[in-house]
């Protein structure tokens, strides 16, 4: 599957990368891209291990925020 999420408070390189990382880091995540000046992140996914809430919460505990 594939899924766009829309994130508020990526500003730079570190951001893409905090992002990136926790997303990366959830079993059934195989892709992550983040556009930091577009504030959006393209996840490509296997929803029988992850689903989008549990990656919203994950991005939350980074300090931004999800929305949608």
């Amino acid at each position: 599957m594939q899924l766009t999420l829309e994130v508020n408070g990526m500003t730079c390189d570190h951001c893409e990368k905090a992002v990136k990382d926790v997303l990366n880091a959830l079993e059934g995540v195989y892709g992550v891209d983040v556009d930091v000046s577009s504030g959006k992140v393209d996840v490509t996914y296997d929803e029988s291990y992850v689903s989008k809430d549990l990656m919203k919460e994950a991005i939350k505990a980074q300090g931004y925020q999800p929305v949608g």
